[in-house]
């Protein structure tokens, strides 16, 4: 793996307009919930490893892993970078990103940013031993393939919901790509054919370059905008059942 802290000041950017900050700059998460006492000790299935998108908090993937893997342990992560203050965000809004979606390099120096600070929540906080899952929305779908993106050995499999991809026009953004490529690592990919925060391009953009990198499985839900819906968890869980990641109790 690479030492990912070396490389972050070579990938500090430019100050946001939108999130106070420079992209790429280093962040720590600092607050997370999770399903019970002891949840990221070692355990007999995969941990889920929840991340929440822009202007949420980690209460929201949480709620949600009661309809995918009731039965599983998961730990939802909140992001570090506080949207609260601004005139059109609730409290408890938080992000991942400078951007709620950044393009260019931006988006390479803030995917490598955040990524870094949950890597390092997971290697402090859950045993070696236990196997991690990401799962993702929106911002949190991006992070869950740059998890891949950064030490694809550490994750069992990776869930991305209307997620979207980083361009990976920094190289030291992207250090594990080429690992990747050689470990087929499963992943989930959905999105809705009427998504009106994604822009088709960079949805097929996302599903080639998974197609590429990972085991990738996918569906598109017709007429779901930038959401989540009961089909698509539907078709989330006898996904973990085929790959043995989830429980068969019902």
């Amino acid at each position: 793996m690479t030492d990912a802290s070396e490389d972050h000041g070579a990938l500090i950017g430019r100050p946001s307009t939108v999130v106070p900050g420079r992209f790429g700059e280093p962040l720590t998460v600092t607050a997370a919930c999770t399903s019970r006492d002891g949840a990221t000790a070692a355990g007999g299935r995969p941990l889920f490893l929840c991340l929440h998108g822009w202007g949420s908090n980690e209460d929201d993937l949480a709620d949600m892993m009661r309809y995918v893997a009731p039965y599983n342990d998961y730990v939802s992560l909140r992001a570090p970078l506080v949207l609260q203050e601004a005139s059109f965000m609730q409290p408890g809004a938080y992000s991942w990103l400078h951007d709620a979606i950044p393009v260019g390099e931006d988006l390479d120096r803030d995917a490598f940013a955040a990524a870094t600070a949950i890597e390092d929540w997971v290697m402090a906080n859950v045993a070696a031993e236990r196997d991690v899952v990401p799962i993702g929305f929106s911002q949190g779908g991006m992070l869950a393939i740059q998890l891949l993106r950064v030490h694809p050995e550490r994750y069992r499999a990776a869930i991305s919901l209307s997620g979207f991809l980083a361009p990976g026009t920094i190289d030291a953004a992207h250090p594990a790509d080429e690992r990747l490529l050689e470990l087929n690592i499963p992943t989930f990919y959905g999105y809705g054919s009427a998504d009106t925060v994604l822009p088709k391009y960079d949805i097929y953009e996302t599903l080639a370059w998974l197609e590429e990198y990972t085991w990738l499985t996918a569906h598109e839900y017709r007429g779901l905008d930038h959401a989540v819906s009961l089909p698509e968890f539907v078709d989330l869980r006898q996904w973990l059942l085929d790959h043995d990641i989830s429980s068969g109790i019902i």
